[in-house]
């Protein structure tokens, strides 16, 4: 059979209408979640929950070994200065969702703390996630005997616009603490211990930083451990944070228990984020196939479970992870 020029290239142009026309017919939704720095747990995490809920046009269906998360739907985590820019930049619409610790939500929904005369309500949350722990972190060897001994000292404070900065400044006012603050993310803080420009550092985090990991290999670093008093004093300045410990063995270096607090992390987006959209995420969330991805996916990924979903969450929920926990029977 014999095929002319103008038959051949009808039949090109063809083609490429045809798979033009199958790619348009695939809307594709990009969607940013904020996370925060790179040496953290926030960016990891939500690098995992974007996989999770993304199945970009042309994927394999989920039934066939393929994506389960939402058609079209292109998932992006965005590296932040986490918690209170995460919320702020939410609101602003600058964001399409983010992690955040409950106290930020909390306050920045209710225009309280760092959020006074600044109210962050069109923020609504998808799902509670797992408990961050606060990490007191000082040079290999030295111990400090109670947190009065940062009187004086060079303290990380963590980054500006972090839930973290905004609790380690309510815990040093109130012991009264004067130290000479440093605004600094996880890696910088880490480096500068590291280097001894620093002589302790905090930030808030699930287990286990990768920072801290890498600062165990080389260095070497201590985590000081509350004492039951300040356990109850923080719990009652910041009523978010709770009783918590760290295990022996989460960082290969440390090999004790560290009795600390911790503030759950929450997945929040927009009101303004159509419902069938955050159904649909919300749902891929909870997919047996996200269950493997989390497990396998970063140490704290064990701890993000749909039966804690609810746990802490003081805010309104966003109508479409509403409509998914009713249908799994979660809320009436």
């Amino acid at each position: 059979m014999m095929v002319t020029k103008r038959g051949l290239l009808g039949a090109v142009f063809t083609g490429l209408a045809l798979m033009m026309g199958s790619v348009q017919a695939q809307d594709m939704t990009f969607f940013r979640i904020g996370t925060g720095g790179a040496g953290g747990t926030y960016y990891p995490i939500g690098g995992l929950l974007a996989n999770a809920i993304s199945n970009p046009p042309g994927s394999r269906a989920c039934d066939k070994g393929g994506s389960c998360g939402v058609p079209g739907l292109v998932a992006i985590a965005v590296s932040t200065n986490a918690s209170v820019a995460n919320m702020n930049a939410i609101h602003a619409g600058q964001l399409d969702a983010g992690l955040a610790g409950a106290q930020s939500v909390t306050q920045g929904y209710n225009g309280e703390g760092k959020f006074v005369g600044h109210k962050k309500d069109n923020v609504r949350v998808i799902a509670n996630l797992y408990p961050e722990d606060m990490h007191l972190v000082t040079p290999k060897g030295e111990h400090l005997s109670s947190l009065m001994d940062l009187n004086g000292k060079r303290v990380g404070v963590a980054a500006a616009g972090s839930g973290t900065q905004v609790s380690v400044r309510m815990i040093l006012k109130h012991y009264g603490i004067k130290a000479d603050e440093h605004e600094l993310g996880l890696g910088q803080s880490s480096q500068r211990l590291a280097d001894g420009q620093l002589d302790a550092f905090f930030y808030a985090g699930g287990t286990p930083f990768a920072a801290l990991i890498q600062l165990g290999s080389t260095k070497g670093f201590e985590l000081y451990k509350f004492s039951e008093d300040e356990r109850k004093a923080i719990n009652g300045i910041i009523p978010y944070y709770v009783p918590s410990d760290i295990p022996a063995g989460v960082y290969e270096s440390i090999d004790y228990d560290v009795p600390t607090v911790a503030v759950n992390g929450q997945l929040v987006t927009s009101v303004s984020q159509p419902e069938e959209l955050i159904y649909q995420i919300t749902k891929a969330m909870w997919n047996k196939n996200t269950r493997k991805l989390l497990d396998k996916g970063h140490a704290k990924g064990k701890a993000i479970r749909v039966e804690t979903a609810l746990k802490g969450v003081l805010i309104p929920l966003h109508p479409g992870a509403e409509r998914y926990y009713k249908e799994i029977g979660m809320i009436d």
